[in-house]
């Protein structure tokens, strides 16, 4: 019952926070920036892989939200609100510098073996000493290998195994159907494994 209340709390004062920054209180979105700029960052730079890009597009997101909090409705939470914001500015901005792999969702001509929809995308292993450098370069492979999706996969692939949002979640925040992010997520996963065949063999 005590954690119960506790979150209620949370989300009352997050609720405040919002109303607060709709009537055009600045500290308080200043507050609510504080709370979720570590995660944001995170999100981006994972999109991104660029520390000053990361920090450009998360101020970027966040004077897009303040611009804009006035319609925020409550229908979500905010933080799924301010990812939306977050996403629609990161996948604009990696569209516009034509990444590598933007333009191609999934080569169909690819034949892979069956793969779990469910299963998870990126390798685990335990960081044991002796295995830091291989870790490291597997690392490096898996960053490689996201990075040749497109913007749009490689959000929800994040989403999923970053962030571990559910499918209802990651919808609301790209705005697109569940359909949509499941058949997206579906083809990620196909490519990362496609490129990543020889790190799941020997992991």
């Amino acid at each position: 019952m005590q954690r119960e209340a506790t979150l209620a709390q949370a989300d009352v004062s997050e609720l405040d926070l919002v109303k607060r920054c709709q009537a055009g209180n600045a500290e308080a979105f200043d507050e609510l920036v504080t709370r979720y700029r570590t995660r944001i960052f995170a999100m981006i730079y994972n999109m991104v892989h660029n520390e000053q890009d990361a920090w450009d597009l998360a101020q970027d997101s966040f004077v897009k939200a303040w611009k804009s909090i006035k319609s925020f409705h409550g229908r979500s939470s905010f933080y799924t609100w301010l990812y939306r914001i977050v996403m629609n500015v990161t996948i604009d901005w990696l569209r516009k510098k034509h990444v590598k792999g933007a333009g191609v969702e999934f080569d169909d001509a690819i034949q892979l073996k069956e793969i779990n929809p469910a299963s998870k995308t990126l390798p685990k292993a335990d960081p044991l000493p002796y295995e830091r450098m291989q870790r490291s370069e597997i690392r490096a492979r898996i960053d490689d290998a996201i990075g040749q999706l497109s913007p749009e996969h490689r959000a929800v692939i994040l989403m999923k195994e970053t962030e571990d949002m559910q499918y209802h979640e990651i919808a609301e925040s790209l705005g697109c159907s569940i359909g949509t992010v499941m058949s997206r997520l579906f083809y990620a996963r196909k490519k990362l494994q496609n490129l990543l065949r020889d790190v799941y063999e020997n992991v």
